[in-house]
């Protein structure tokens, strides 16, 4: 082969070595529930369809209530909610329509481009979710903690600030691994045993062994990870002391109605994550469980922990949907 055609293949992906010879790669195959019967998958099929419609419906609320109510947008509290359902609906959106499309229509290959693109932004959206998750228990903590201080300390110029950050941080998060994962060759099938493009397959598909790939994706996702879960842990920690120093009423029945609620989406998110991306043996069958439970489940439970159970939303809700004062 020329050193003309070997630039042009380098120009055109990874590469796949077979017996033929080196080709480079232009798509995937995600298997997702192929295993599956038609009967199963088109349950699956509807049920996924059912809570992606739900997702959007909810968090949509919750941006439209923030976007359009005044009150709201003077609150830090619902400035991160808004972005944080913003954040669910693009997390979702991320990977439900291809799930769907390869339940009706198994082994319809993804592009090279494709599957890395999507590998990059699912992996970037989880992480500016637990940035937004700790930026929540930090406006609790401030809000309950200390709360002559709080209007100056988390101001809507301040919320805005944090708000961004967690959105920028999260989309460099994870850029050299993805970086580091593309530039891989790739062997024999070019079939990814999963319905996302994850780390655990595309390196379980490339033809030699990529330590720093590998190592510098679970070492971050552990560092995000455990670094945000200690961080909002320790705030609640702190919020629930304060909370016991009050006087019993419907003051302390309220703060621990809201702590409970935001730590239940903590537990959820966390723990599903964890078994995934700290733990690089977890793949197959139970792998995908625990993947689809995060990316669909919690997304969908969200809004009604969060904010749809909050007097405040639902008469935000009534005042810009239902034109009622």
């Amino acid at each position: 082969m020329s050193s003309l055609e070997l630039s042009k293949l380098k120009l055109q992906g990874p590469l796949i070595h077979s017996a033929n010879g080196t080709i480079p790669v232009t798509k995937f195959i995600l298997l997702g529930f192929e295993s599956m019967d038609w009967e199963s998958r088109t349950f699956l099929c509807a049920l996924l369809s059912s809570a992606y419609t739900g997702t959007l419906a909810g968090n949509l609320c919750i941006v439209w209530a923030v976007l359009r109510d005044p009150r709201l947008q003077r609150l830090p509290m619902y400035i991160l909610l808004g972005n944080f359902s913003w954040l669910e609906i693009s997390y979702v959106t991320t990977t439900v329509p291809r799930m769907l499309s390869d339940l009706v229509s198994p082994r319809v290959p993804i592009s090279f481009p494709a599957c890395f693109m999507q590998f990059y932004f699912f992996l970037s959206m989880g992480a500016t979710e637990c940035l937004f998750l700790a930026a929540m228990a930090l406006d609790r903590y401030l809000a309950i903690c200390h709360p002559l201080r709080y209007p100056v300390l988390m101001s809507p110029h301040s919320c805005w600030v944090l708000a961004s950050s967690c959105w920028l941080i999260g989309f460099l998060w994870f850029i050299v691994p993805v970086t580091l994962i593309s530039q891989l060759s790739f062997c024999g099938t070019n079939t990814l045993d999963h319905f996302v493009c994850d780390p655990a397959p595309l390196l379980a598909a490339s033809c030699t062994p990529a330590p720093q790939a590998e190592h510098s994706c679970y070492a971050l996702s552990s560092l995000i990870i455990f670094a945000t879960i200690l961080f909002i842990l320790a705030s609640y920690g702190l919020v629930i002391r304060a909370v016991l120093r009050l006087p019993a009423g419907a003051g302390r029945h309220k703060a621990f109605s809201t702590c409970s609620s935001h730590l239940a989406v903590v537990g959820l998110f966390y723990g599903s994550g964890m078994v995934n991306y700290v733990n690089p043996a977890a793949s197959g069958a139970s792998g995908k469980v625990v993947t689809l439970f995060y990316t669909v489940g919690t997304p969908l439970l969200n809004p009604l922990i969060y904010s749809l159970r909050n007097k405040e939303m639902k008469e935000a809700l009534k005042r810009t949907l239902l034109g009622e004062q």
